[in-house]
């Protein structure tokens, strides 16, 4: 079956609007030609969209072994923050992410638990009450520290970690740059954008060698992610040296705060616009006020927190898209895939898809009651599926249900917004969250 097609011309049309935000791009071309279409990029190359939850599915899960991650993913994102879990595939992918799993159970989680708590709270406690604040740079903060204490517990987390965290932001803005005008890649280069990008990512990578090799020397312990990390061993015994824990740490804070920050603060701008949920989460997390529980048992008692949050990552979710290249000939329902056909996945789309939501626009946290979200699985991406689910999609739903919680079991959170504005980089940002916080006058809960 021939897929639709959109012409170069309309994509040159519309560059500009593409670079600032491309999804009403998508939105319109889904809405004419239907769940597929293809895009000509110009010089030869093009890439096809799809909305189709089983088309997700066929090349994430069911055929998974004939789809690698793009040269966008790989090579583009790599050349930044090194071929690590996100951005390799085939055999040193599968090497590594048996390797790190076991980072990421719920057991090696519990042994941090206390360090994510306490920055949590340490970050919530910069909360300025009855003041009127954009939320986004706070959560972006909060999710990058829970990052870096959970790997280096010991290290000095603050001029060393705000450098990191400004280099990853800078790489990202480089990278959304060059992704959403290829055509322009050529003076990139010769500007020296590229080389001033790179210049600053090897920076990074200089900071963490000087980390570990620190920890290395070290004959202490600190059971933290490093910790976990540097005790890892592969099948034949050996372990991983400085350039792929580099490669993997990178790999970690762009991954592991953008993604929490950027669904904290959609959740929380939801909870302001509905008061009425709000205070449903506020009665949950009431019952259990006073209360010294571990963080797997508050997230074991906060079902509807988790509700509230798994329904704002279906609304907005952060890793909104993903793309894939098959590498053999392959083919779904009646479309027909050529060896090397570059696919990308729209998980905004299905999420707000009408055939498969009813209401779609609407939050409505009931849809994740345990009675009704299984029959949701098979069009909800919020970690991606298959195989390369996200492998701290545990650690980020901790992270965020004790934050969610920590601030309505404080707060009454309030906006004089009327909807939600988004900015679809990497990950898909919030715009002007602009909420206020006032003291619920609540006793805090002992760590």
């Amino acid at each position: 079956m021939p897929v639709p097609k959109v012409s170069f011309f309309k994509v040159l049309k519309n560059a500009k609007n593409i670079l600032s935000n491309p999804l009403p791009f998508h939105n319109r071309n889904f809405e004419k030609h239907g769940d597929v279409f293809e895009v000509n990029l110009g010089f030869g190359n093009s890439v096809i969209f799809t909305r189709d939850a089983g088309f997700a599915k066929h090349m994430l899960q069911n055929q998974h072994r004939k789809y690698y991650k793009s040269p966008l993913q790989t090579k583009d994102l790599g050349k930044y923050i090194g071929n690590g879990l996100l951005t390799s595939n085939g055999d040193h992918w599968l090497r590594q992410r048996r390797l790190i799993q076991p980072a990421f159970y719920k057991k090696k989680i519990d042994v941090i638990a206390k360090t994510i708590r306490e920055t949590i709270c340490e970050e919530l406690s910069r909360i300025e009450p009855n003041v009127s604040l954009d939320i986004y740079p706070l959560m972006n903060d909060l999710a990058f520290k829970v990052v870096a204490k959970s790997l280096f517990s010991y290290t000095d987390t603050g001029n060393t970690m705000a450098r990191l965290q400004h280099i990853t932001e800078a790489a990202q803005k480089s990278l959304i740059r060059e992704i959403r005008q290829p055509y322009k890649r050529w003076w990139f280069y010769l500007s020296g954008q590229i080389k001033s990008t790179l210049t600053l990512t090897q920076e990074a990578r200089d900071i963490l060698n000087t980390i570990i090799e620190e920890r290395r020397r070290s004959e202490d312990t600190y059971d933290d992610l490093l910790d976990m990390l540097l005790s890892s061993q592969y099948e034949d015994g050996s372990s991983m040296d400085n350039e792929r824990l580099i490669d993997e740490i990178l790999i970690l804070f762009v991954a592991g705060h953008e993604t929490t920050s950027n669904a904290l603060s959609f959740c929380l701008s939801l909870l302001a616009l509905h008061p009425e949920i709000q205070e449903l989460a506020y009665t949950e997390i009431a019952k259990y006020d006073g209360q010294e529980l571990s963080l797997m048992e508050q997230f074991e008692k906060s079902k509807y927190v988790a509700q509230c949050i798994e329904e704002s990552m279906r609304l907005y979710p952060p890793a909104y898209f993903s793309d894939r290249v098959n590498i053999e000939k392959d083919e779904f329902n009646d479309i027909e895939l050529s060896k090397g056909t570059t696919v990308l996945i729209s998980f905004f789309e299905i999420h707000r898809h009408k055939d498969f939501w009813e209401n779609p626009t609407v939050f409505d946290p009931d849809r994740f009651h345990p009675d009704n979200k299984k029959k949701y699985s098979d069009w909800y991406f919020p970690f991606g599926a298959g195989p390369r689910m996200c492998v701290g999609s545990n650690f980020a739903m901790y992270e965020m249900i004790y934050a969610v919680s920590e601030v309505i079991r404080k707060y009454k959170i309030s906006t004089s917004i009327s909807e939600i504005e988004i900015k679809p980089l990497i990950t898909l940002k919030p715009v002007n969250a602009i909420l206020k916080f006032t003291p619920r006058n609540v006793k805090q809960i002992k760590n």
